[in-house]
């Protein structure tokens, strides 16, 4: 439960409510794909049950679920396909089909097969805030997060987000923290980065597992390449990879933290810890990178 982070702030204009909230993701609820169909979204009982809540709130921090099912038809088995009603009309018909009738076989060719195609579906965990107005969404994308943002908009009248935007761009604090080799209060640096060059060749270098207090890569930062990936350990209890589009991969509680662990497993304890460290990580972030910008609310962005 939430290995890579997008980060929203929640307008203050929407005022949060768990039971009306749950009741129009229900109207969202996930359906598998049909025969004919490529894709389906939609909301699931994030504790698994079946007919559960939508949404599941625990110490104040709501938890949903989106879920994602399409149809796998890889592009050479349609183009046989294809290919065969070709053949067949220029053996009966002795003529070539033009590029409309093609496009037309082609999307018939498709709808034969969808039925007979395996099915891939893929889960996304969402963390709403109400208190602190984060919106928080397990992606590793930024195309899964708006999915999720715009169904959330749909489902939640009032609903606005904007991506976190700090003071100081990631990528520049990256640069400073690495080159120094000295990152803020709360924070250490990794064995993990990748630099990217700004001038035409865009030349990339990557460490891994590997020290990064070296000249070599404060070498690599004075003559221009910038950091677009950087590990860090906040307060020795979370680890992480910080991006410069502000996204957190690799998100991965240690040792210390699993240790506090309850006895008792399952879903509320999961969820406690995750967001009891999260919580606190999130803004000690912002604080590093100068405290949020001022940012233009909207559905998304």
């Amino acid at each position: 439960m939430f290995k890579n982070l997008i980060i929203y702030r929640i307008s203050e204009s929407w005022q949060p409510d768990l039971v009306q909230l749950d009741q129009a993701l229900a109207k969202q609820q996930f359906e598998v794909c049909g025969a004919t169909q490529e894709q389906s979204t939609g909301w699931v009982p994030p504790r698994g049950e079946e007919h559960g809540a939508m949404v599941e709130s625990v110490g104040g921090h709501w938890i949903l679920r989106l879920m994602s099912e399409s149809k796998m038809l890889p592009a050479s088995v349609l183009n046989r396909k294809l290919d065969e009603k070709l053949a067949h009309i220029e053996q009966t018909e002795g003529r070539k089909p033009g590029r409309k009738e093609r496009q037309d076989l082609k999307e018939e060719c498709k709808l034969e097969l969808l039925p007979m195609a395996f099915t891939k579906q893929a889960g996304t965990w969402v963390w709403i805030d109400p208190a602190a107005r984060l919106l928080v969404i397990d992606a590793s994308t930024q195309g899964r997060a708006d999915t999720v943002v715009t169904m959330l908009v749909e489902a939640s009248p009032g609903f606005a987000v904007a991506l976190i935007d700090t003071q100081n761009s990631p990528q520049g604090a990256m640069a400073a923290w690495l080159h120094s080799y000295d990152a803020p209060a709360g924070f250490s640096i990794d064995r993990e980065c990748e630099l990217k060059g700004t001038d035409e060749a865009k030349a990339v270098v990557r460490y891994g597992r590997h020290p990064l207090g070296i000249d070599e890569v404060r070498e690599h930062i004075d003559q221009g390449k910038l950091p677009t990936k950087l590990a860090l350990t906040w307060d020795d209890r979370v680890s992480f990879v910080l991006t410069e589009g502000m996204q957190l991969k690799k998100v991965e509680l240690l040792g210390v933290v699993l240790e506090d662990k309850p006895d008792e497993n399952g879903f509320d304890a999961d969820v406690a810890i995750a967001t009891g460290e999260l919580s606190k990580l999130i803004p000690d972030l912002i604080d590093a990178l100068g405290g949020e910008g001022r940012t233009e609310l909207g559905a998304q962005q």
